[in-house]
């Protein structure tokens, strides 16, 4: 555990192996982290993970992962809490920032934050509530539902970037095969109509993203996922659904969740525009 030190900040690249450490932090702020959730977003850009240190003892983190050469997404900007107020925070913010370069960057912001995201020149775009709570197991499998490797994989891809600001097929393949994450399609003649990923939390099994093109295709994967989820030992769910498309959460009060607390999506400029009908849960708070 560091403790307060007169000694200067250093920020400079993490590895995965630090990333550890740092999915503990969020663990401890309630985010409620995926257990697996770094490895695909460090196959997209092993160098966007920083940590900043103290006398050689990790004191404050940040993600600034890019995806092409117009998009980056920031997350996981923590300090340990009895660190908090020494300038830790701003210094490895800034020094972090600069490898997203002229990139958009978007993040998702608590509360607290906004106002001074706002300073950084972030401008909210939507709110995302985080829903949770128990789906009841299905009476069986549930028609039209498959496994994503029985998908053609251009396909899916082609289905992931309608929904997300950069084509990120790097992080795509990691994800779909990231031991413990369990990624479904809904089919329909013989065509994708919507996909999602559940996998492993500290809490509730988190599901992310849920991409779909009605309402009924998201809650065809909805009831599979979280069957999914049963099958790893955790019979609640966690997912994080945009208010810019309000079938999401029409579909979470039906399903009996809960929100628990919200986010702002905020950007530093323009972005790819996505099909926001289609997306009933992110990927990933954290991450992007």
């Amino acid at each position: 555990m560091a403790s307060a030190s007169s000694g200067p900040l250093s920020v400079a690249p993490a590895t995965e192996r630090d990333w550890e450490l740092v999915r503990s932090w969020a663990a401890e702020e309630g985010w409620n982290p995926g257990l697996s959730d770094a490895r695909a977003f460090f196959a997209q850009d092993p160098g966007g993970f920083f940590l900043g240190r103290v006398d050689g003892e990790p004191v404050s983190a940040i993600s600034v992962v890019t995806y092409d050469e117009a998009y980056a997404f920031l997350g996981f900007y923590l300090v340990r809490p009895e660190l908090r107020g020494l300038g830790h925070g701003l210094a490895t913010w800034r020094a972090a920032l600069a490898h997203a370069g002229d990139r958009s960057v978007g993040l998702d912001g608590v509360p607290a934050q906004q106002d001074n995201y706002r300073r950084s020149g972030f401008v909210t775009a939507y709110r995302t509530a985080r829903y949770v709570g128990e789906v009841p197991a299905p009476d069986g499998p549930v028609t039209g539902v498959v496994a994503a490797g029985l998908v053609d994989p251009v396909a899916l891809a082609a289905y992931d970037a309608a929904c997300h600001h950069a084509d990120r097929p790097r992080f795509l393949a990691a994800w779909l095969a990231t031991p413990g994450h369990r990624a479904l399609v809904r089919v329909v003649d013989g065509r994708p109509t919507g996909y999602g990923v559940v996998r492993p939390a500290q809490d509730e099994a988190r599901i992310g993203p849920l991409f779909a093109d009605t309402p009924a295709d998201a809650a065809a994967l909805l009831d599979a996922l979280a069957a999914e989820a049963r099958d790893f030992g955790s019979a609640r769910i966690a997912v994080d659904m945009p208010e810019s498309n309000p079938a999401a959460a029409r579909l979470a009060e039906e399903w009996g969740l809960e929100p628990t607390f919200e986010t702002a999506r905020m950007y530093t400029g323009p972005v790819r525009p996505v099909a926001r009908e289609r997306v009933y849960g992110v990927t990933s708070l954290e991450l992007g």
